[in-house]
């Protein structure tokens, strides 16, 4: 019996001894600086979002978020990252809808799993998005439309990520416009697509060309959705302009999280620290400025809301016939 009892203790000892580690570190955590990964290039909305929120959370947490940018292959390189990294609250990923919902419903191979490699945290910010053209463009989404329509092949769009491609397309398709994609790899390059001429309308968050919008260089025909935008508060949704209620409804947005199996009072004590920082007026006015809305939830409805979006998307995926390279 005493030799069975030694064996059981041996096998058990590791899972105990992990245990131990798992309980001590949530009750001390964080004692380090935590590595905050931003798939995205520095400078854009969501490196700003993430920048706002790593710094009033640091001040939470006491420790410091730092930001690491891992940009390229739609997110995808800095999901890996952190779907590959310790489950213990130190490596944490800034993602986005194109990382959660757009690649799985897009790639036929990803080298990471949406559904099982993360533990949702939170959501920080909403961001509007908003039809836009250069300064010399079209004044109406009429406009728009009747020229794309008389001028088949002459238009072209732009879009730097998965979801603002596809709200295009949606659009396109809608208005009977048949028109030429033009990729880019962020916001900043559609913003300069507009600019130089290369492209003669997008539908980009409206947080990278507000300055633009502002200084009278880009003009927004029309929002994406029924949201109050505060940066720009004449400016009407595509549903009552044009009467596309399929385009009624959309938003980028972002989100922490961490990777899968990071302890629950790690989680929770993140989603608070995230919950502060949405809630300070500060960071809400800062990001409604530019037409991003601060917000969070906790992680069970962090979880519905993704599953609700990637239904839509991946019905949206489907109806546009468009193929996607992986």
């Amino acid at each position: 019996m005493r030799g069975i009892a030694r064996l059981l203790i041996a096998v058990m000892a590791p899972f105990i001894a992990a245990q131990g580690v798992s309980a001590q570190s949530a009750d001390t955590y964080p004692n380090a600086p935590i590595k905050l990964i931003v798939p995205f290039v520095a400078g854009g909305p969501t490196d700003v979002t993430a920048r706002l929120f790593a710094e009033h959370m640091s001040q939470d947490l006491g420790q410091r978020l730092v930001i690491e940018n891992r940009p390229g292959a739609d997110s995808a390189i800095g999901a890996v990252q952190v779907a590959r990294a310790a489950p213990d609250g130190y490596t944490l990923l800034f993602a986005m809808d194109v990382t959660l919902v757009m690649n799985p419903a897009t790639k036929k191979t990803l080298s990471y799993d949406a559904l099982n490699d993360f533990q949702l945290v939170s959501l920080t910010s909403l961001n509007t998005s908003v039809l836009v053209v250069p300064a010399n463009g079209p004044k109406t989404v009429q406009e728009l439309i009747a020229y794309g329509r008389a001028h088949p092949g002459k238009l072209n769009f732009g879009a730097g990520i998965i979801t603002t491609r596809l709200a295009s397309v949606l659009f396109n398709k809608l208005a009977g416009i048949d028109a030429v994609y033009v990729p880019y790899k962020g916001s900043v390059e559609v913003l300069q697509g507009l600019m130089d001429g290369s492209i003669q309308y997008a539908v980009d968050g409206v947080s990278a060309h507000y300055t633009m919008i502002k200084d009278g260089k880009e003009r927004a025909l029309a929002k994406l959705n029924k949201r109050e935008l505060a940066s720009l508060p004449d400016l009407l949704p595509l549903d009552e302009v044009a009467h596309m209620p399929q385009l009624g409804e959309i938003s980028t947005w972002a989100g922490i999280v961490a990777p899968k199996g990071t302890p629950a009072p790690i989680v929770d004590k993140l989603q608070r620290a995230i919950a502060a920082a949405a809630g300070d007026q500060k960071i809400v006015r800062k990001l409604l400025a530019f037409g991003i809305v601060a917000t969070s939830n906790t992680p069970e409805e962090f979880a519905a809301f993704v599953k609700s979006e990637t239904a839509k998307w991946t019905a949206v995926v489907k109806d546009s016939g468009l193929t996607f390279s992986d």
